[in-house]
């Protein structure tokens, strides 16, 4: 039997910058090995730039690049009640899809500062939950999209995972099940070709987080393995992730923290480095 991954924290980055909008960030995509990212908040701002590194590989800060907001289908702003950014994905040549929580629905963008185009949104998206919709998105390889919503419905209800396959539209393979009171917040695929899914759960107003991957076959998962578990207030709202592979071959978990605008919560770049 293979040795159980074990987390090692690498970087607990608190970010900050003078601009409009700043906090709220709630997507994350890193590329360039982890040298630089992309990022969406729930009231469509998003950020693109460098992750700046020290010899070790070591997170030292974030350099943004280019501030914008995200835009509708005619490339203008949004208003407050349709901006409610959560999920993102990066394609290798730059495309982004975001997930939006206000009225459950997926867009699609040639990159940062152009105007949206609608991936199809089926009728079941329409019943999820309000304030509780796609939480996280995810990419294959072969550019399949994977989501699901913040609530199943019931405690003993698994997360119903919708995977979306181009031409073919949406389906809804699988599902995820219900451990504990962690609530997703982020999903992604590794280089490893498993699905990650970050959780959360609140505890006495402190957050506590999980990372849960599976093997994905197919239509299926398996292979249930929690490779981060932390304990309360150990960092703030994670809610962004993003998962690679570094220079040594070592799956890197990187994280970000919506600070819901508040000033007792902070922005937060977490990056962990599983080992075995």
């Amino acid at each position: 039997m293979a040795a159980q991954a074990q987390p090692v924290l690498v970087a607990d980055l608190d970010w900050s910058e003078p601009v409009e909008g700043f906090g709220g960030w709630s997507g994350l995509a890193l590329h360039d090995a982890g040298r630089r990212f992309v990022a969406i908040s729930d009231r469509g701002r998003i950020v693109e730039g460098r992750i700046l590194r020290d010899a070790a590989g070591t997170p030292t800060g974030l350099a943004p690049e280019r501030w914008d907001w995200l835009r509708n289908t005619e490339g203008q702003r949004m208003n407050r009640g349709r901006s409610d950014a959560e999920g993102l994905a990066r394609r290798s040549d730059g495309r982004l899809y975001v997930s939006f929580e206000g009225d459950h629905r997926v867009w699609t963008y040639p990159g940062v500062g152009t105007g949206a185009a609608w991936l199809q949104r089926p009728d079941a998206f329409r019943a999820f939950q309000g304030n509780s919709g796609m939480e996280g998105l995810a990419l294959d390889a072969r550019g399949w999209l994977y989501t699901l919503p913040e609530r199943s419905g019931a405690t003993d209800r698994p997360f119903p995972v919708w995977r979306w396959r181009g031409a073919s539209g949406w389906d809804q393979p699988f599902s995820i099940p219900r451990q504990g009171p962690f609530l997703p917040t982020g999903l992604d695929i590794g280089p490893d070709g498993k699905l990650y899914l970050l959780e959360r759960a609140l505890v006495a107003f402190a957050f506590r987080s999980r990372v849960r991957r599976f093997t994905l076959t197919g239509s299926a998962i398996g292979d249930e393995e929690t490779v981060l578990e932390t304990s309360a207030g150990r960092h703030g709202n994670l809610e962004g992730l993003s998962v690679w592979r570094d220079g040594t071959g070592a799956i890197r978990l990187t994280m970000i923290a919506d600070d819901n605008f508040r000033s007792f919560q902070s922005t937060e770049l977490v990056e962990y480095r599983l080992v075995r």
